[in-house]
């Protein structure tokens, strides 16, 4: 019940302040013949979603308090029937009325004022100049009502809303200067409150201006400009006691009113009654909450609060570059260490000397001959040792046809000496790859330690710098995109490096689409833009866009891929991904033969580059580390990669081979050959990749293939002329037709697992 009951006086409240404000603009006034005013307010405030059922009934009941006459409050009606039919048309339709809808009905809305005007024998243009102030006067309470009732306090108001705000409390001014109950000034007591809201909440320059718009309303309204001296000394007594308690304020803009009117005698009468504007106003203004100052502030001085704030990101970024750059550091030492702990394998002449002496020992020790073969015949009994130990450690096994007759003829123990051989060398080569094994995790380990330590070091690098913000950027942007009507509430600027400039958005959801948001920041910022992220924002219904300067090359790409006759799946993969810094990465990873191991191998060796690339990691660390990887399996597993690195900033592609073959980059007058090498991935432990950079320009195609497109066709010249010879301008269309020509070398068959990927380059 209480709930109810406070619900209903609140619109009531409401209901009461519309009918005094719409009284106020009714007698707003120039020179008190035209009356422009309030009808611009009324197609404002239903335009910023403010409940018609209550603005409109307001809006009548002030006029006919105004001028209760039968001719006016038919120009009352028609004004409010000319806003209320089609307001409710388009909500039956579920159709939003746009801002200019709005003024073409106000427009029509003035049309009987317009007749009796000129009926009672107006100057013929003086109707439609009351016209035209008041559409401008709608504009301007359109603007600020769209900062204010829609975006809310969150962001610095634009000069174009500024000024809008100005407007609006000059019409107000002229209003109140006519409106006095005896010696009761209600201007003095509105403009009062403003100066103190002005001076506490904002800048000086702004308090100053304000006095001076307030007084020239009631200028313009009166005539009269007694009120102009008055409101500028508040405005300056004001700021020049503006401290950390209002109160100072408050005491100094009162004394000052004192001194006016006692001692100066400026005003035609005054007395209490004088006052008592001032002092109301000065009550109200201390019991305003410090809250309600602290939102209103973020109108005027939200460029003070972000200079802390970027203060605060520089010296993060900052305290990070320290971290960084001494986990760098760590991870280096780490590296060194896991370096140093290789045991590294016994060369075979120490195998050799090893295994000759446990042999001796195990053998030898106890054979009553022994001091006839290794003190009469020493050098022979150890060439015959070394030669037996060389072939079992190459063939795996040594036999007794190795063995020299003159041994056989005079030692007993030749069997023996065989078995310990052949199992002492099977346990020694056991022994060295599981010691291989260990050395190589190690090396992968200190690789990875090594890679991590040059990210860190990048991205320590990369912070060093303190980020430049550009606040003169960021208010043109705020002022162009309330011109084009989107709801942006803040943008911050800066640059990244010499190359790189970054805008940051927070712009009303639905706005969140519109071409326009691109093309301002591209005006301001005098570079082309791009957006490169979007994401919620914390606050409800608003939505985060990061636009950074455009590459100069963006791409398209098609891939087309037939699986081996006879085969269920592909041993080709390939993958597409962006990578940081404006870098889009193809790559094609093809394993050993065809079917479910093929396919577990490419799939395999393809995830650990992608993953290893996104991490932001060297070319030589990832296929190192993927290639040791790879030959860790006990079982053969190899995999043929062919990578492609497009840079969208420059125009320079990295192409990165391992067995793989030829690529091709087709240009209007020429096709070149990117020749193959390195062997595939897995099957040697040291395999090093063939690395080449390539420019391309725009509408250049780039052409990756499997061995199954490539060995399709009899010789390179014949590929390549191929290639030459399809004029499809579209990638996806164009790794068709490749593929499609690469079966019908085979009768339409496919002899192996084949996958194509054309890449086209374009100015972005």
């Amino acid at each position: 019940m209480n709930k109810t009951l406070n619900k209903y006086l609140f619109l009531f409240m409401n209901f009461v302040i519309l009918i005094g404000l719409f009284f106020v603009l009714f007698n707003s006034s120039v020179n008190l013949i035209i009356f422009p005013f309030a009808f611009g307010m009324l197609y404002a405030l239903c335009w910023a979603n403010q409940k018609i059922w209550l603005v409109a009934p307001a809006y009548i009941i002030a006029g006919a308090i105004f001028r209760p006459t039968l001719e006016f409050c038919i120009c009352t009606l028609v004004c409010t029937f000319c806003l209320i039919v089609p307001y409710f048309v388009h909500i039956l339709c579920k159709k939003n009325m746009k801002k200019w809808e709005f003024f073409l009905f106000s427009i029509l809305g003035q049309t009987a004022t317009v007749v009796f005007d000129i009926i009672s024998g107006m100057f013929p243009l003086l109707p439609f100049v009351e016209i035209l102030l008041g559409e401008v006067f709608m504009y301007a309470c359109m603007s600020v009502f769209e900062a204010i009732i829609i975006r809310g306090f969150t962001n610095k108001l634009t000069n174009l809303e500024i000024v809008s705000l100005f407007s609006i409390i000059a019409v107000l001014s002229a209003g109140l200067a006519v409106l006095n109950i005896n010696s009761f000034s209600f201007l003095k007591l509105f403009v009062c409150f403003v100066v103190f809201l002005f001076a506490f909440c904002s800048t000086p320059t702004l308090t100053l201006l304000v006095s001076v718009v307030a007084g020239l309303g009631a200028i313009i309204a009166t005539n009269n400009a007694v009120f102009m001296a008055p409101f500028v000394l508040w405005a300056l007594f004001a700021l020049l006691f503006k401290k950390r308690f209002r109160v100072f304020m408050v005491i100094a803009v009162v004394a000052v009113e004192l001194v006016i009117g006692f001692y100066f005698k400026l005003y035609y009468s005054f007395g209490i009654i004088e006052i008592l504007p001032v002092l109301i106003s000065s009550l109200i203004f201390l019991c305003m909450p410090k809250s309600w100052c602290k939102e209103i502030s973020v109108i005027f001085n939200l460029s003070k609060d972000r200079v802390a704030m970027k203060n605060v990101v520089n010296r993060n970024r900052e305290i990070l570059h320290n971290r960084l750059g001494n986990l760098s550091e760590v991870f280096n030492d780490m590296n060194v260490i896991y370096r140093n702990l290789l045991k590294q394998g016994m060369t075979l002449d120490e195998v050799k000397t090893l295994l000759e002496q446990e042999i001796k020992e195990k053998i030898c020790s106890f054979c009553p001959d022994r001091n006839h073969c290794h003190r009469t015949f020493p050098d022979s009994t150890k060439k015959v040792f070394d030669e037996l130990i060389t072939i079992a450690y190459q063939r795996g096994r040594a036999t007794l046809l190795d063995i020299p007759s003159f041994l056989t003829s005079r030692c007993k123990q030749t069997t023996s000496i065989l078995g310990s051989v052949n199992t002492l060398t099977a346990q020694y080569k056991k022994y060295m790859s599981m010691v291989r094994d260990v050395d190589t995790s190690k090396i992968i380990i200190a690789d990875q330690l090594l890679g991590v330590s040059k990210i860190m070091g990048g991205l320590s690098k990369e912070v060093e710098t303190n980020i430049s913000f550009d606040t003169v950027r960021e208010n043109k942007i705020l002022d162009e995109m309330t011109y084009y009507n989107i709801i942006c509430i803040d943008a911050v600027v800066f640059e990244k490096d010499i190359w790189t400039m970054e805008v940051s958005l927070v712009v009303k959801s639905e706005d969140s689409e519109k071409p326009r948001i691109v093309d301002v920041a591209s005006k301001v910022c005098g570079k082309k833009m791009a957006i490169y992220e979007v994401f919620p924002s914390t606050r409800p219904g608003y939505t985060v866009i990061n636009l950074k300067t455009a590459p100069k090359y963006d791409c398209l790409f098609g891939v087309s891929q037939k699986t081996k006759n006879g085969s269920k799946m592909s041993g080709d993969t390939y993958s597409i991904i962006k990578l940081n810094g404006d870098k889009i990465l193809f790559a094609i990873s093809d394993g050993m033969g065809s079917g479910e191991k093929a396919e577990h191998t490419s799939e395999l060796s393809i995830s650990l580059v992608e993953n290893f690339y996104k991490a932001g990691f060297d070319n030589d660390i990832i296929l190192s580390t993927v290639n040791k990887l790879l030959n860790l399996y006990k079982e053969e597993i190899f995999s043929a990669m062919d990578i492609c690195i497009f840079d969208q900033k420059d125009g320079l592609v990295d192409f990165v081979k391992m067995a793989s073959p030829n690529s091709y980059i087709l240009s209007e007058d020429d096709c070149k050959t990117i020749e193959t090498g390195a062997l595939p991935m897995g099957i040697v432990e040291d395999a090093e990749p063939l690395i080449r950079k390539n420019a391309v320009k725009s509408k250049d195609f780039i052409i990756l293939m499997s061995d199954g497109v490539s060995d399709s066709f009899g010789e390179t010249e014949e590929l390549k002329e191929c290639i030459k010879s399809i004029k499809s301008k579209n990638p996806q269309e164009f790794a068709d037709e490749l593929l499609e020509r690469a079966l019908a070398c085979n009768n339409g068959y496919a002899v192996d697992d084949m996958t194509v990927v054309v890449i086209k380059v374009l100015d972005f």
